[in-house]
This record gives structure tokens, sequence and C-alpha cells, in this order.
């Protein structure tokens, strides 16, 4: 088997770069996230900003915070502060406080030879936009996701979905679902690429597929670049880009 799986991601990364020419926040830099959480005692720290383009205009965050603990064995507390802004097409410049994003990845499922790692990693998003700016609703969205992950030599791949809750009126509930794989080169540079799905978010939307290619690069053990550019190769014209500085630190062995 292990032969089958190593072709299929490198086939899979291949066809999702070559594809590539999400208003979503997730697994850094990818929407597609991944079980694992960070370890115990241990901190990430991101600085980060995002940018999107479409027929309704502009919007991103700059920049927006994130921070992830290892809070146990196998279990994350995770938190994203962002300053959120938009220039609908036309229309005049709005910045200021975005939704929050609260989360606790937990991992079940450690990985071996024979199986994947296996972990949930549930999110709300507070209603802590600034409404009088456009940049906040009045719900509390909920994403309630599985996510699986397996590693091959120098090939890592993980994916998964799961359901967001998506209160509101004219709002649906929505299927998001993806894959990813990754080829670390060396313990500085790891490329790698995602493909994934959306259901319709609200009533006489339409459904996504979409592709990201990404980067991550190690400086240090401690500091890291990441990010990533993508569109939909199906839905509405969208475009992304995400950059963002990682601190990673924790007790020494």
């Amino acid at each position: 088997m292990r032969p089958f799986w190593e072709k299929a991601f490198k086939a899979a990364a291949l066809v999702f770069c070559l594809l590539v020419p999400a208003r979503l926040r997730a697994g850094p830099p990818y929407v597609t996230d991944d079980p694992e959480p960070v370890a115990y005692k241990h901190w990430e720290i991101y600085l980060a900003s995002q940018l999107f383009h479409d027929d309704a205009g502009w919007s991103g965050t700059l920049p927006h915070a994130e921070v992830n603990y290892g809070a146990a064995p196998d279990l994350q507390l995770h938190i994203i502060a962002p300053l959120s802004w938009r220039r609908p097409a036309g229309g005049p410049f709005h910045y200021g406080n975005g939704a929050i994003e609260l989360g606790a990845k937990y991992r079940f499922v450690r990985e071996t030879a024979s199986r994947p790692m296996v972990g949930v990693f549930p999110l709300v998003e507070a209603p802590t936009g600034d409404r009088a700016q456009g940049l906040g609703g009045v719900d509390t969205p909920v994403f309630l996701p599985v996510w699986l992950q397996k590693t091959m030599g120098r090939w890592q791949s993980y994916g998964g979905g799961g359901w967001w809750f998506n209160p509101g009126a004219g709002n649906r509930g929505y299927l998001q679902a993806g894959w990813q794989a990754q080829y670390n080169i060396d313990e500085r540079w790891s490329p790698g690429a995602e493909l994934f799905y959306l259901s319709p978010q609200s009533d006489g939307g339409s459904a996504r597929v979409s592709c990201n290619a990404g980067l991550v690069v190690n400086l240090t053990d401690r500091h890291h670049i990441m990010m990533t550019i993508g569109r939909d190769l199906h839905g509405p014209t969208l475009t992304q880009s995400y950059l963002a500085y990682q601190l990673t630190f924790g007790p020494r062995p």
C-alpha cells in the first residue's frame, strides 16, 4: 500500500500546484487543517495578514494575531483576534475589529506506521466585529470538523472536514472539506498545495471548489515564515493570499 499512497500524494500535489494560476482561517497557511496539536506547554504565535478580492471588492485582515497553546498532552487551545478591513467595489474603506475565533484541538488517535493521526478541532466565531464598519455579524457560527494526517518519508498529507452551523437570516449550514499535501525538501523548505470544497453558505449561494499553493520556510527552530496564494476553480471569482510570521517556543527537553 505504501508505494500507492506515495504516488497518489505526489500526483495530487503536482496537479494542485499546476491548477493554481477562502475567505477562511484554518491551519496556517492553509484552509485545510490538521489533527496535530501544539506540543504540551509549547506555544505558537502568528502575526499574519490576509487579502481577498472578488467581484464585490477587496477585504482582509491587517493584521490578525493567532495564539495556540498546548494546554495538555494531545490538547491545544486556540484564539485568533483580527483587525479587519473591506473596500466594496465603488465604496469607501472600512477598518476595525473583526470576529474573534476560539477553538480547541484534541487528538484522539496517534499516528503509527499503519494508521493515520485523527483529531477534532471545534471552532466558534464570536460576533465581536465592528458592526458600524460592516465588519461583524450578530450571530455565532460554529464549526465541527474531523481531521486526519499521514506522513510517509518526506511527504505529509492531511485533510477531512465538517459542518458549519451558520445561523442568521438568509444563511445556510454548510459543508467544508479539503485535503492538503506537502513535501519537506529539507528542514527549512516545505512547499505544498490544497484543494477544498464548500457547499452553499446562503440562500441562492453557490458551491465552491478552491485551490491554494503554499510554502513554509523555517528560518530557525523558533522563527518561521509561511504563505499561500490561490483562487476558486469553481464558484465566485475569488483570489486569496496569506502571509505570516510564526514564533514557536516552549520548555526545552
